[in-house]
């Protein structure tokens, strides 16, 4: 059988203050791909109807493709997958991720609150190979990584006076798991937060604090920017 993938997602966002201050950013979804090329599996579910689950967990060796002309590419990824034993999940999973130009595949889950929490690898990456995906209930993946400077954002006066000081200040990914709350009827927020850097390297003047909201059910309803506590 052959196939070809998609996806979705959305935004929020929080800042916590540190030798400097920060910003927040904004969150999307998955792409899908407009034309992707199919590879062969034993028995791949359909596209838009894979539920992500640990099913979709896979760790192998890539050795193959990071030399000669198959190099780094989505096909060599599938096939270097099937060859080291991935599920038809994990195989469907690794499609959805690799549809925007860039490569990667599912490393590990866990349950936060009655949340699926993904652990994205991107393999051939120069920087920030590791990103996280929140799965609610009804399937849905938000990618807490996707935080950008957008107006309202740069309206925080928290975030207006780190710009004022280093305005070359930007969120760099990953973000790093920062707690979980209650919300009023049943409902949970899980906290992520992003570092706020002038470069890759450079050290951190302050993070971003993103919070995802879902309701009692573990559907997602939004995300917003949550202050940091002192």
């Amino acid at each position: 059988m052959r196939r070809s993938r998609c996806l979705f997602i959305a935004l929020g966002v929080v800042l916590v203050a540190t030798a400097c201050q920060r910003e927040p950013g904004a969150s999307a979804p998955d792409a899908a791909p407009a034309g992707t090329a199919s590879i062969p599996t034993a028995q791949s579910p359909a596209n838009g109807t894979l539920r992500w689950s640990n099913a979709v967990v896979w760790s192998g060796d890539l050795n193959a493709c990071r030399q000669g002309e198959a190099a780094a590419t989505r096909e060599c990824l599938m096939k270097a997958m099937l060859a080291g034993g991935a599920s038809d999940d994990a195989v469907t999973a690794a499609e959805q991720l690799s549809s925007a130009g860039e490569l990667a595949h599912v490393v590990a889950w866990h349950d936060q609150d009655g949340i699926g929490v993904a652990t994205v690898n991107y393999p051939f990456r120069a920087n920030t190979n590791e990103g996280t995906r929140l799965i609610d209930a009804s399937g849905k993946r938000i990618d807490v990584d996707n935080v950008q400077l957008d107006d309202t954002l740069r309206a925080d006066p928290a975030v207006q006076a780190l710009l004022a000081t280093d305005p070359q200040a930007t969120p760099f990914a990953p973000a790093q798991a920062a707690g979980t709350g209650p919300l009023d009827g049943g409902g949970v927020r899980l906290l992520y937060r992003t570092p706020l850097r002038d470069c890759h390297a450079c050290p951190d003047l302050g993070s971003v604090q993103m919070g995802y909201d879902f309701d009692a059910k573990r559907n997602f309803i939004s995300q917003q920017l949550v202050p940091v506590a002192p």
